[in-house]
């Protein structure tokens, strides 16, 4: 209850403050926060700070096959998404060629996504669920073949690494389009 109130408190004040000019004083500013949240470390920044763009700019070093994504898959992908991305309790990976412009469009990997190192980063950032990061870059790599192979946009033994990934042809590349901004 006191978070609330103190929060309630510096609210007044700050609205209060606000009544009074278009610049807010220091003094107006809460010196006491909510005490929410803790620190992130400069190890745990580094470790999510990245970008990757669609034609491969930051990807990082390393590789991997479907054949090695598949004993991953199962370890850490299946129990959320089902046998091979197919009738998982999580979204649906794998299938759905064809159906984008039908009534029931299943959008997946490999019907919707339109850049390989999109899977990648994706992958690299958000998953496994429980612990999203703790894949190595190599792990990255042989889960996007994997779920690539089973969407039949690579072959099993293709290896993707930083120079080939960025060459993959996805099925639904063309479906969209770069957005300008007009002011």
């Amino acid at each position: 209850m006191f978070m609330f109130s103190a929060l309630r408190e510096n609210v007044r004040v700050l609205t209060a403050c606000l009544g009074l000019g278009l610049l807010v004083p220091a003094a107006c500013i809460a010196a006491e926060s909510p005490q929410l949240g803790q620190s992130v470390s400069a190890a745990e920044i580094a470790a999510i700070d990245f970008t990757i763009m669609p034609d491969g700019t930051g990807l990082p070093a390393g590789s991997g096959t479907a054949k090695q994504g598949a004993a991953l898959y199962q370890q850490h992908c299946q129990a959320c998404h089902g046998d091979k991305g197919v009738d998982g309790i999580n979204d649906r990976l794998a299938g759905g060629h064809g159906t984008l412009s039908s009534e029931q469009p299943i959008k997946t990997v490999g019907s919707y996504w339109p850049y390989a190192t999109t899977v990648f980063d994706f992958i690299r950032r958000a998953m496994p669920y429980a612990t999203p990061g703790s894949l190595s870059d190599d792990e990255v790599y042989a889960l996007t073949a994997y779920l690539l192979y089973v969407n039949d946009v690579v072959a099993e033994q293709a290896v993707l690494d930083a120079a080939s990934l960025p060459k993959v042809e996805m099925p639904n590349r063309d479906g969209f389009v770069w957005a300008t901004v007009v002011e």
